[in-house]
């Protein structure tokens, strides 16, 4: 049996996967020609306009509003669909932090649903269980680039007249029912973050086939002004929150890329899902049928401590000492960030209407406590773009790591002895 990497043996692998981001002279020609123009802003500039254009058709909708970022859009989304101080907002706690900080920037209360164990998505039992009188909106995420089970989402939302802002920032390209992620709720909300799998850096995108949602996202983001008002005449409660030329200009170009992309990393997870199957112990995300294309910006998994009877983190280890770079996700549940847990809202105190004694630092869902204390595991989206070889190579080492389990148990114990 050959050594563990970990152990002074040879890894399974010692060239790199794809790089991120991926670029060439598309980008270089698109960006120069932005810079040419003299034309750096939105307001001035084509390449935004143009990008909006094509996005909003990508994702098969009507408007398409180019932000700064994700968190921006997210927010812009809440206050264009009516949040107030004191609304609450239902959010998954198995996500990146900004789903739940731009409520709290809508001067609304965060109401943290758990999620699926096997999807890693917000259950939408849990949903209709938490709605009182004061839920106004609910943002599902697609947790990795799976879509959420949006036809219950949205017949609970129907039932309650709630609003739903789907979180894309994960899930560019990525289907339900063959619909594309962001199009289904009242509004959708994407990121062009470095790590995301259409990216220029920073930037967002708001969608949506709400004429009025758009309308009053357009004027929100460009400091309240209207179609038809003078310059110096502010409607909304706003600010600047406008992409700029250079963000569109690079979009532009990595938008050519992203279907070609998406398929390869939706393949090579369907491959991953058949081969970590048979690895006892690890569970790939449940893919639902609903689910006809998974954009993959994480390859998910859980991993029983039961079965390898080694920790997480020695697991995680192992794995990237055989040159496979896989890390164990959110450790944290978000409820229980200092940020939550102290209730550290700086002016935005509208949670103090209703629920200046909510307890954040004190919940425990379950499924999320699961999944973050030791369960979860993935590995990156630039992973996925690699060959069907270089997907065998992580099979392999999630075998081999296997096969020596009962070594890695026996350098852990040692490993505790000697601290002791």
């Amino acid at each position: 049996m050959p050594q563990l990497a970990l152990s002074g043996g040879n890894p399974i692998r010692t060239k790199p996967f794809p790089s991120w981001p991926i670029f060439g002279k598309p980008e270089e020609d698109a960006v120069l020609r932005a810079v040419r123009s003299g034309k750096w802003g939105k307001l001035d500039g084509s390449e935004v306009a143009t990008f909006e254009k094509r996005f909003a058709a990508y994702c098969g909708v009507k408007h398409a509003i180019g932000v700064v970022n994700g968190t921006v859009s997210l927010r812009i989304a809440l206050m264009a669909a009516g949040i107030e101080a004191g609304d609450e907002v239902i959010v998954p706690p198995y996500t990146f932090l900004a789903t739940a900080t731009a409520v709290v920037e809508a001067n609304a209360t965060p109401i943290f649903v758990d999620i699926d164990r096997e999807t890693f998505n917000i259950d939408p039992k849990g949903i209709e269980a938490a709605i009182t009188s004061r839920t106004r909106a609910i943002i599902p995420v697609h947790l990795g680039g799976l879509a959420c089970d949006m036809d219950a989402i949205m017949a609970i939302a129907k039932k309650h007249n709630l609003t739903v802002i789907e979180d894309a920032a994960h899930a560019h390209g990525s289907e339900y029912k063959g619909r594309r992620a962001g199009s289904i709720g009242h509004l959708g909300s994407f990121s062009f973050q470095s790590s995301k799998n259409l990216c220029s850096g920073e930037g967002g995108m708001i969608v949506t086939n709400d004429d009025q949602l758009a309308q009053k996202c357009r004027s929100i983001h460009n400091c309240g002004r209207i179609p038809g008002g003078v310059w110096y005449e502010h409607h909304l409660m706003s600010g600047n929150y406008r992409m700029g030329e250079l963000q569109g200009a690079l979009l532009n170009a990595q938008v050519d890329r992203l279907d070609e992309q998406t398929n390869t990393r939706d393949a090579n997870g369907k491959y991953l899902d058949e081969q970590l199957s048979q690895v006892p112990g690890i569970t790939p995300q449940k893919r639902t049928k609903d689910a006809t294309r998974n954009a993959y910006h994480l390859y998910c998994f859980r991993y029983d401590q039961n079965a390898w009877r080694i920790p997480r983190q020695k697991f995680i280890e192992a794995v990237n000492a055989e040159g496979i770079p896989a890390v164990a996700g959110y450790v944290v549940p978000l409820y229980r960030q200092p940020l939550f847990a102290q209730k550290n809202f700086g002016p935005y105190t509208g949670y103090k209407l209703h629920h200046a004694d909510i307890d954040y630092g004190n919940m425990n869902l379950p499924n999320c406590e699961a999944i973050c204390g030791g369960e979860g595991g993935w590995l990156l989206q630039n992973l996925l773009l690699g060959s069907r070889a270089d997907m065998d190579d992580v099979v392999a080492a999630f075998r081999k790591v296997y096969e020596h389990r009962e070594e890695l148990r026996a350098s852990d114990r040692e490993a505790v002895g000697a601290a002791q």
